[in-house]
């Protein structure tokens, strides 16, 4: 199976889960067993499925055939080059390929002056004023050429306007940019481009990010920092004629590896091996030498020889768009193909399987517990009403008193509920104060300020790693908060599991060690970028102050953000559980109350009421029957059948009259 086959059976996978969620959601709202908070869970679900994206990310210095390769694998069923692809520096800006359902075709261009102000790419993406754009004649091969070639645009600007906007000079070209003999720099003419193209791979939610040499990615901090930690996959492309030079180690150190606990997706792609197809050496020559090429790059950058791939991309191309089979399997560019679908999207696809999973079940669960609640407390219902059969008015009484007296010893137990309740509000409310965008706010002001007022290098040193100490301090802080949380939760539901006899599994526990690393990982990118002498001295300090909190600050605020998003969600799925069984309790009790103050007044009324009570027996296990369905099409359509189940763990139900 090829690339785009996979993609699109992975598609398919998807979309038959959104069906089959889908089913789930419009069942719970349909027989009234869900609520609000389990339906706000499915729609994320729905929109996670449904919009999911599988970034790749191709790196490397520039002239080592980035551009050729992605040609190669997405790119020959135009019988052409799309991207460009010739010697020196064709991809001058971080280039984005995607597509989505309502897309126009279009390249949108960022103008570089733009890093002149504070915003982000990302925030700069809501402003479509902001880009240029241009309509995209997806027909013409060559129109698309030509239109795509942009990326690669340049002017030239002074070095004080090349500083400015945050390039890093080196009159030896080594760790910057080179002045020329006017004294001016070359610089790109956009900060990013977003081309949206209907290829069959970027419709199933593949996303390739092609990025420019180091020069290039050193200016646009947000790469390093988001769009590549981020990526799915990363290819780092070599060129076999030049082996790793210290450019390359410099791009794979600081860009590639960088301390990224996550391997897996990380690829090594050494190109051009059609260099060594001299004419001279059989094959078995060439392959020794391809392979001794392979084991030096390995211990070079000290990865598993597996991890590298040779192939000759431009070669691969060639064959593909010529029908030559036999020249594409020596190119082995469908050996790094195979890779790249067996290594990412099964682990995608495992990750999107887990989340997804581990909604739905603990929503099911709670779904049954409800329908489990229900038809007892109709059973018991059945039971009272039936055992009443040809008694007189003195046990009708005794049985309306003592559902009486239920009621009463449950509203007392409520106001236990309500007083924890208000405990929770308050944790809560002391957890978002830790966790939440105003303490951070608060935070990225005082750093500001306090970096704006130092005078000399150590007080901006201190005042960037205070940020983070405070940081750390606040995730602390929320940790402590859930632990509570969750401690007095526990007790109270073994509380009302105990006294009232309610089916109650404890809450799930909920840790910030994700968010914890992720603070790791932007300190570690900061001193990589910010924390050094050399950066220090030589930067303005309002120029670092304003890229230290367009770009690092950014990250923090999104990992902020999303802690807030997960945590608000935690604690809406906690509390739902035993909100919904409350309310359900009460509405039984209610109902046994009324039922027996009906045949109280009315005796000829019981047997009516027994009939009714029996239906609606019957009607209740046909909803446990179908919600068991249910989770059995999820479970089918993510291919997560012999997995443990969450339901299995649940409470047995009680089906048996």
């Amino acid at each position: 199976m090829n690339l785009v086959d996979q993609f699109s059976a992975y598609g398919r996978w998807r979309s038959n889960a959104a069906e089959a969620v889908g089913r789930l959601r419009a069942w719970l709202t349909r027989n009234e067993v869900g609520d609000a908070q389990g339906d706000m869970r499915l729609q994320y679900i729905l929109d996670r499925l449904r919009d999911d994206k599988l970034t790749v990310a191709f790196v490397a210095e520039f002239s080592r055939g980035k551009s050729e390769l992605i040609n190669g694998i997405f790119f020959s069923d135009f019988g052409d080059r799309i991207l460009p692809s010739s010697a020196g520096r064709t991809t001058m800006c971080p280039t984005e390929l995607q597509w989505s359902q309502g897309d126009t075709p279009q390249i949108r261009l960022l103008p570089i002056s733009t890093r002149a102000g504070q915003g982000t790419v990302s925030e700069l993406k809501r402003y479509p004023e902001e880009w240029q754009v241009t309509e995209l004649d997806i027909a013409s091969p060559a129109a698309l050429q030509k239109a795509l070639a942009r990326v690669g645009e340049t002017h030239r600007v002074s070095q004080d306007e090349a500083r400015k906007l945050g390039f890093r000079l080196d009159p030896n070209g080594d760790t910057g940019l080179k002045p020329g003999a006017d004294g001016r720099v070359e610089i790109p003419s956009w900060r990013h481009a977003v081309i949206q193209f209907p290829h069959p791979l970027l419709e199933q939610g593949l996303v390739v990010l092609d990025t420019p040499g180091l020069n290039a990615i050193g200016a646009e901090p947000e790469l390093t920092l988001s769009l590549l930690p981020n990526a799915h996959a990363v290819l780092f492309i070599l060129a076999a004629d030049t082996g790793v030079t210290q450019s390359d180690r410099a791009v794979w150190r600081e860009y590639v590896d960088a301390g990224q606990s996550r391997q897996k997706g990380r690829m090594v792609v050494l190109n051009k091996i059609d260099g060594l197809w001299d004419g001279l050496r059989d094959a078995a020559q060439i392959d020794a030498e391809i392979d001794r090429q392979v084991v030096s790059v390995a211990d070079t950058l000290d990865i598993d020889t597996a991890k590298v791939f040779p192939v000759s991309a431009q070669k691969g191309l060639v064959a593909r768009i010529s029908g030559d089979a036999a020249l594409l399997e020596r190119s082995r560019l469908p050996v790094l193909e195979r890779a790249l679908t067996e290594d990412l999207l099964p682990t995608k696809q495992e990750i999107v399987r887990d989340g997804t999973l581990g909604e739905t079940e603990d929503l099911v669960v709670q779904a049954g517990a409800l329908l489990e609640a229900r038809l007892r407390g109709l059973r018991e219902q059945l039971k009272e009403l039936t055992d009443l059969r040809g008694k007189n008015q003195n046990v009708i009484e005794y049985m309306m008193r003592k559902i009486r007296a239920e009621k009463q010893e449950f509203e007392q137990g409520l106001q236990k509920y309500y007083a924890v309740r208000s405990v929770f509000t308050n944790l809560t409310n002391n957890l978002l104060g830790h966790l939440g965008l105003d303490a951070l706010r608060d935070e990225t002001r005082r750093t500001r300020t306090a970096m704006l007022e130092s005078t000399f290098s150590r007080g901006l040193k201190g005042a960037m790693e205070s940020y983070f100490e405070r940081l750390r301090a606040n995730m602390r802080l929320s940790s402590d908060e859930i632990a509570e949380i969750t401690t007095m939760l526990n007790a109270m539901y073994k509380r009302f599991t105990v006294e009232h006899g309610l089916k109650l599994t404890p809450p799930e526990p909920f840790s910030t060690l994700r968010y914890e690393k992720e603070l790791d990982r932007l300190e570690r990118a900061f001193n990589r970028q910010f924390n050094s002498t050399l950066v220090l001295v030589t930067t303005e300090k309002h120029s670092l102050t304003q890229k230290f909190f367009e770009t690092v600050a950014v990250q923090a605020r999104r990992t902020f953000e999303l802690a807030n998003r997960d945590v608000e969600q935690w604690l809406r799925a906690v509390m739902s559980p035993l909100e919904t069984q409350v309310r359900e309790y009460q509405l039984q009790l209610k109902r046994r109350l009324e039922s027996v103050k009906r045949i109280h007044q009315a005796t000829d009324t019981l047997e009516e009421r027994v009939e009714e009570l029996k239906q609606a027996e019957e009607q209740l296990l046909g909803q446990i029957d179908e919600l068991e369905n249910l989770a059995g099409d999820i479970r089918r359509a993510l291919g997560a059948e012999g997995l443990a189940s969450a339901a299995a763990a649940a409470p047995p139900a009680e089906h048996a009259a």
